[in-house]
């Protein structure tokens, strides 16, 4: 005969085979993370103490554009002043730098080099001086209001569109690729500036906007022109509102249209808020 207690030994067996199989199927192995790249422009990275080395054909406007930074503010962090020269191989600071945080030592005192005061010796205390009767005191300063500044300061820029053509995608605050319009059109029709200004870069350094003119305005506004197939002007012309720069090219799809971006302080603003209707 059979024992008993093998028979129930293999029937034991039996019934845990099923959950052993099924753990063994439902394991699940760790797959690696592929990163996510958003947009198609080049950025530079903007992490404390990082720096950029300087390449042929770059200017300081063109890296400010690229970091997303104002053109002054990347000066005054590398200690440039106007005309902004800079050369291959330099070395461009990307953040703030640090300050020096060791206080200052107090200033001593000229006479004796010690600022302590001087023990009060017993039994002679200062009394205070009695304040002359009927005495009014005196009237506070008089704030006079800050000077208006002159007209001429405040004098606003009067964009226009730089191709006649439909919009093919809009402004977005949230996208890097979207920062801001395609207007499409044909290949080889007329780009002219959407307001006068002096050119500060020409070239094709920055990936994702094919042949590129920047155009600084003033202190506070720059335009750019993207996927340009034949440039009119160079770097340091002064053009006008309207003025012929360049020709309409195609991307690397071959569609023919205009990139068109304005910069505020440095940061891409809606160039629809802009340009009339």
């Amino acid at each position: 005969m059979f024992p008993i207690s093998r028979l129930f030994s293999l029937v034991l067996t039996l019934a845990l085979v099923p959950v052993f199989l099924n753990g063994c199927a439902t394991h699940k192995v760790p797959q690696k993370k592929t990163p996510v790249t958003t947009g198609h422009k080049q950025v530079l990275p903007r992490k404390p103490g990082g720096y950029y080395r300087v390449r042929k054909g770059d200017s300081l406007y063109s890296i400010a554009w690229r970091a997303g930074l104002d053109y002054r503010t990347l000066a005054r962090w590398n200690g440039l002043r106007s005309p902004y020269t800079i050369y291959p191989g330099q070395r461009i600071r990307l953040s703030a730098p640090k300050t020096s945080s060791h206080p200052v030592p107090p200033k001593s005192s000229k006479a004796t080099g010690n600022t302590a005061k001087k023990p009060v010796p017993r039994g002679k205390v200062d009394k205070p001086v009695a304040q002359p009767k009927n005495k009014r005191p005196a009237p506070p300063p008089v704030s006079r209001p800050a000077k208006k500044p002159p007209k001429a300061a405040i004098s606003a820029l009067h964009w226009q569109w730089p191709v006649r053509g439909r919009v093919l995608s809009r402004f977005a605050s949230n996208d890097a690729a979207k920062g801001g319009i395609r207007i499409g059109g044909r290949k080889g029709q007329r780009i002219v500036a959407a307001e006068s200004g002096q050119v500060v870069y020409v070239g094709s350094g920055l990936i994702g906007y094919g042949q590129l003119i920047i155009i600084k305005h003033n202190n506070k506004y720059l335009s750019a022109y993207g996927h340009n197939s034949r440039l009119l002007v160079k770097e340091g012309d002064k053009v006008s509102r309207g003025q012929h720069i360049s020709d309409m090219g195609v991307t690397h799809k071959g569609t023919p249209l205009l990139y068109f971006e304005i910069r505020r302080y440095g940061k891409p603003v809606d160039p629809l808020k802009y340009l009339p209707r």
